[in-house]
């Protein structure tokens, strides 16, 4: 009998500044051999932090080094200012395959949105970053699963608010899709969040 892939905790902290008007919300990290940081999105050929750098600096290296990993420092300092937080939606993961790819990665216990949400009292825009996280996300929340740039509401019982629910391409590499392409997709999502 074959023993099942170990057990993976989530190994960052929500980023939630109190003031968010946004969360955004992938999968599960990659394994730590993959790190250029300890922060989200931290693999160095992940588009997500490209993607931010030519929405609000048009400079898709705003947050890189020299050496090519992520400029975590400001990166935090940017998202504050904006008011973007981030979290993933497998709290609990096992890697079947033994590595990144959502198709191989089997969610035991999603993340806690109830809790992120009490946490910041004005996010009423969830992006998630491919069709798994979506998944979820439409699962916690009871909608329908929105297609790539659509958006779904969802009455959250917590407290009562409106929340606009929207799937985005992948930011992975491996995702048919030029970095300007998906720039602008975040571009138009960002926009109606009014933080354009």
């Amino acid at each position: 009998m074959m023993t099942p892939p170990p057990l993976e905790r989530h190994p960052f902290p929500p980023f939630l500044p109190a003031d968010a008007k946004v969360l955004i919300m992938g999968t599960f990290p990659p394994k730590p051999l993959r790190w250029s940081m300890e922060f989200y999105y931290p693999n160095k050929t992940n588009d997500f932090w490209r993607i931010m750098g030519l929405i609000f600096y048009g400079d898709m290296n705003r947050f890189r080094l020299n050496d090519g990993a992520f400029d975590e420092r400001s990166i935090r300092d940017f998202l504050m200012e904006k008011g973007i937080a981030l979290h993933d939606t497998g709290a609990v993961v096992r890697r079947l395959k033994d590595n990144a790819s959502d198709k191989f990665l089997d969610i035991v216990e999603p993340v806690d949105l109830g809790s992120l949400l009490e946490r910041m009292p004005d996010c009423r825009f969830i992006a998630t970053t491919g069709e798994k996280a979506a998944s979820v996300i439409a699962e916690i929340t009871s909608t329908s699963l929105p297609k790539i740039c659509e958006w779904v509401s969802a009455a959250w019982n917590g407290d009562g608010r409106i929340l606009e629910i929207t799937r985005m391409p992948s930011t992975s590499r491996a995702y048919p899709l030029s970095v300007e392409k998906k720039a602008e997709a975040y571009h138009r999502f960002f926009e109606a969040a009014g933080l354009l």
